[in-house]
């Protein structure tokens, strides 16, 4: 069997598809954030150009910062982004763990449950979820949203960490049992460093949505005190008129978060992604 060869070809056009992709992928990033360094006028005359000379102007920003109390919605958003991540690492590292080194009657039909989790959305059960958070009285609190946002995590969170590992050696953990490690010492100081990849890659897939979420912040946590980002955001949108300088402006220093936490966990993801494509 011939061995396959490298292609500069191939490479490059390779390289140029995802060239191509990232581009199509922050072009609208890329507009929305230079919009909001420009005035109204500027906005609607040139979206596209960069907002230099006239065309400059900071009212997107200081009217985020007069009509909203942008810095309490930012700590809710990250509060809420924060513990819903570690919940979904803890619980979901300990599930997978739980599926892949135990074998039990019903395994395979639990992880086919959990499974489920990916394929039907969670706002199916809005209705439900409302009357459960009424009667626990945790409407208009963070918690609210902290626990449907792991229950939302959670099953992609198991799918991907019970995969990862499987691949972790039994001779590693059973030289842990021989040593006196109980199961919980092999879990923390064995396994879990082993699949950090995993975990970051996690973490980002699930991050993303849970900042960006407007549905639940809407319904279960709307009081002021409770505001996220993106909700937030919604008070620049109304019924007649539109401040499209607040909303971009609102926009762009939503986005800067998600941009600084996948630049943190970008080699881990990128290292999750590819492990096992190469033996």
């Amino acid at each position: 069997m011939s061995k396959a060869t490298y292609s500069p070809g191939r490479a490059m056009a390779a390289h140029a598809v995802l060239i191509a992709y990232t581009v199509i992928a922050l072009f609208p990033v890329f507009v929305v954030v230079i919009n909001s360094f420009k005035s109204r006028k500027a906005i609607f005359g040139s979206p596209l150009g960069l907002p230099f000379g006239d065309a400059f102007s900071l009212v997107g920003y200081e009217t985020v910062f007069k009509r909203g109390d942008f810095l309490l919605y930012f700590q809710n958003s990250l509060v809420v982004t924060v513990a819903a991540l570690f919940f979904v690492l803890l619980f979901g590292a300990m599930a997978a763990f739980a599926l892949s080194e135990y074998r039990f009657r019903g395994n395979s039909l639990t992880g086919l449950y959990l499974a489920l989790g990916i394929m039907i959305p969670i706002r199916l059960g809005t209705v439900a979820i409302l009357q459960l958070m009424v009667a626990s009285g945790l409407v208009n609190t963070l918690w609210a949203l902290i626990l449907v946002y792991t229950a939302q995590g959670l099953p992609l969170s198991i799918f991907i960490l019970s995969e990862f590992m499987r691949t972790v050696s039994d001779d590693l953990k059973n030289a842990g049992r021989i040593d006196g490690m109980n199961e919980y010492r092999i879990f923390f100081r064995l396994v879990l460093p082993l699949v950090r990849p995993a975990m970051a890659t996690v973490a980002v897939f699930t991050m993303i949505p849970i900042w960006n979420d407007l549905w639940f912040p809407l319904i279960l946590a709307p009081s002021e005190a409770t505001k996220t980002v993106t909700l937030g955001a919604q008070m620049f949108i109304g019924q007649f008129q539109t401040d499209w300088n607040g909303v971009l402006s609102a926009l762009a220093l939503a986005i800067l978060p998600v941009l600084v936490l996948y630049l943190i966990f970008s080699r881990q993801l990128i290292r999750g992604i590819t492990s096992g494509a190469v033996k």
